[in-house]
């Protein structure tokens, strides 16, 4: 099966094309410059892959959450292409990206959200009776919160230190993050960011179940209400 992954929900544009049993990658820290590169990065992919547009059988994007324009752009492209040669797509939350960049079975995702908010959730490996396969299960659900407000484990929440922090928020409310969970952690991934390979490992099944969606329906994750700011929060230098 022959895929694109691609997210811009942080400062890095990633992509990726599973070409057959061929892997190619795209990792870059672009800042605000992702909706003016990805077009041409996703043409040099394919042209490395020596394949056309048409030639993909899925389209895997981040979905959000994460930043408001970010997800737009991936969002907006995964549909483009999707819809302009009839390809299906799937969305992957960002977070859970995260969780299978880690490697870990056990993951407390936080994302710096802006506005001094985290993006939150925790994600375990559980044991499937389908194919003895593990799956990700949502210990904590998808939010937005402040740091000081993010949700104790009510769920397989072992003295034992088993748990991995990921992503930005551990860098930014590390104190605050690890006061809270001290009781579970055993380390923390503070510059680990969704990654396009960690979304095309994760949609690889639903494209195989056949679950994956007409491009008119692919839409974004959001999850915060607020999706603009004032001309004061933004001279203050606030960012969503």
């Amino acid at each position: 099966m022959n895929l694109l992954a691609l997210d811009t929900s942080t400062e890095f544009l990633s992509l990726a094309i599973q070409a057959g049993g061929t892997l190619f990658t795209h990792h870059q820290h672009v800042g605000n410059a992702s909706s003016e590169l990805i077009l041409p990065q996703i043409q040099a992919l394919l042209d490395a892959a020596d394949m056309q547009l048409t030639d993909l059988h899925g389209i895997a994007f981040g979905a959000g959450p994460g930043a408001f324009t970010g997800v737009r752009i991936a969002c907006g492209v995964a549909q483009g292409l999707g819809f302009g040669a009839n390809i299906p797509v799937v969305g992957i939350n960002t977070l859970l990206a995260v969780a299978q960049a880690s490697g870990a079975d056990k993951v407390i995702v936080c994302l710096d959200a802006r506005m001094g908010e985290i993006y939150h959730a925790a994600f375990e490996k559980v044991k499937t009776s389908e194919k003895h396969e593990n799956k990700w299960q949502e210990i904590s659900e998808t939010k937005v919160c402040k740091p000081e407000a993010a949700p104790t484990l009510a769920y397989g929440a072992s003295l034992r230190k088993v748990w991995i922090g990921a992503g930005s928020g551990w860098s930014v409310y590390g104190d605050v993050l690890s006061q809270i969970y001290q009781q579970h952690l055993e380390k923390t991934h503070p510059n680990l960011t969704p990654t396009a390979e960690a979304i095309l490992q994760l949609a690889k099944p639903i494209f195989a179940a056949g679950e994956a969606k007409p491009a008119s329906e692919a839409a974004p994750i959001y999850i915060r209400n607020r999706v603009a700011l004032t001309t004061l929060q933004r001279d203050a230098g606030q960012r969503l």
